[in-house]
């Protein structure tokens, strides 16, 4: 770093999703020894439309970067003038993020060192709890212009460059610098010592954000390397970017194995609700295909809370009625099944679909009604509720790479408990239990291989009267 030239720089952007998001303006400041050398200065037309709180904020406006070119038509001039210069900025990920993202749309591809100042700043004064740039800023007594404009970020950036090159000593500075090297991927607010605390073995781990806000539940067989992973792919995604600015603590359960470590996943998901789980949160109604025996075709019925047995009668178990109606969609077209009969299709008369050789024709009577609903209704099996394969509850072992084992009592495909001996769990036979359509997805997958997952099954007897 000592022969590579500093490029203070600063991005203002159209919101604050790297992979969507586009950058409004962009300022640097090229730093080499203590002389700046060079200033690089552009309002980029962004290609869309700038909400009009961001405006609010930076006093960039449509009409402003209206005439001004894109970042391709800029992107090589911009790349030469980088050069292999060291990026200097303030919660760097952002900034960088958006560099790469909007390279990489160009057809460039940019990598670079990076000094990320805010990580800098709680390294070097870790008694503060403000660590953004108008605090330290305020806290140095440093005069900046117009905030939240690209080229006034960046002067202020490189007066509180300056401003610790006065305060700390070169060693201490490089010190702090070579700490940030050694742990180049995590988030600035987060606490380096959690993640090197969390084991490399199965489990759930939790991100936490401001107030303690749940943000995101996980799991996997190595805690430490997902964790870490998520912070390497911030740039990418806009969820990981979102962790990245966001997450402030994280804590973690430990588990024998995989099964144990996707069962608490599912519970403490739709337990504690965190904003950023996209699958799982789900805990509410469902709706599912049933069929009288009278009828002759299913209906959708909604469905609350069930039983392992109750589910079993049920054909299917969705999210939604779309979801529901397009996996009917599905079968009627591999099997030849009318829509109008299946009630998904309304009209008289020959249906669309026989026609094009898609229905057998029960709608204009070259097959009977009866036989289309045995084709039907053996279609339909298919969705149903697998039949819960065992006479009474089931204990399933799994061993953790410690030699230790950890029960998980099954019954009707509802985990009932999990405890780390086989006596323990024997005692919460009885317990009730309520169906959880991804609880019993994760339980397919184990059971239908239990061997490929190291498990040990016992079967335990039946409770009185169930």
């Amino acid at each position: 770093m000592k022969d590579a030239p500093l490029l203070f720089i600063d991005l203002e952007t159209t919101g604050m999703r790297t992979t969507r998001d586009r950058i409004t303006e962009i300022a640097a400041l090229r730093l080499e020894g203590d002389r700046v050398t060079a200033r690089w200065h552009r309002l980029i037309q962004p290609e869309v439309r700038i909400p009009a709180p961001i405006s609010a904020l930076t006093g960039i406006d449509d009409a402003m970067v209206a005439e001004a070119p894109t970042f391709a038509e800029i992107a090589d001039d911009l790349l030469a003038w980088l050069g292999d210069g060291v990026l200097v900025a303030h919660n760097a990920r952002f900034d960088y993020g958006f560099l790469r993202n909007a390279f990489q749309r160009a057809g460039r591809d940019y990598g670079a060192e990076v000094i990320c100042t805010l990580r800098l700043s709680r390294r070097l004064a870790p008694e503060h709890r403000e660590h953004n740039l108008a605090a330290l800023l305020a806290r140095h007594g440093i005069e900046a212009g117009t905030r939240h404009r690209a080229m006034a970020d960046a002067e202020a950036l490189l007066a509180l460059w300056r401003h610790w090159q006065r305060e700390h000593s070169t060693e201490r500075l490089l010190e702090a610098l070579q700490h940030q090297r050694r742990l180049p991927s995590l988030p600035a607010h987060l606490d380096p010592g959690e993640i090197q605390a969390m084991p490399a073995s199965p489990g759930v781990y939790l991100m936490y954000g401001e107030n303690d806000l749940p943000l995101y539940i996980g799991k996997s067989v190595n805690l430490r390397a997902r964790v870490m992973g998520h912070f390497q792919a911030d740039h990418r995604s806009d969820r990981e970017m979102r962790l990245a600015q966001q997450v402030r603590r994280l804590a973690w359960q430990e588990t024998a194995g995989d099964l144990g470590a996707q069962l608490l996943e599912a519970r403490l998901v739709k337990e504690r609700q965190p904003i950023l789980n996209r699958q799982l949160r789900r805990a509410g109604r469902l709706v599912a295909w049933h069929w009288p025996a009278d009828a002759n075709r299913p209906e959708l019925v909604s469905v609350g809370e069930l039983s392992g047995r109750e589910a079993e009668a049920l054909m299917g178990l969705f999210r939604n009625a779309r979801e529901a109606r397009e996996a009917l969609r599905q079968i009627a077209a591999d099997r030849q099944l009318c829509l109008r009969q299946l009630g998904l299709e309304s009209g008289r008369g020959a249906c669309f679909g026989s026609q094009l050789g898609r229905c057998r024709g029960v709608c204009r009577g070259d097959e009977a009604v009866d036989e289309h609903s045995a084709r039907a209704r053996e279609a339909l099996s298919r969705l149903q509720i697998r039949h819960w394969p065992w006479e009474g509850p089931l204990a399933i072992g799994e061993r953790g790479s410690n030699g230790e084992q950890t029960w998980h009592l099954v019954a009707h495909w509802c985990h009932l408990g999990s405890a780390g001996s086989l006596a323990a769990v024997a005692d919460m036979v009885g317990t009730a239990g309520r169906f959880d359509r991804d609880i019993y997805r994760i339980l397919r997958r184990f059971l239908d291989d239990p061997d490929a997952a190291g498990l040990t099954l016992v079967s335990l007897p039946r409770p009185a009267g169930g």
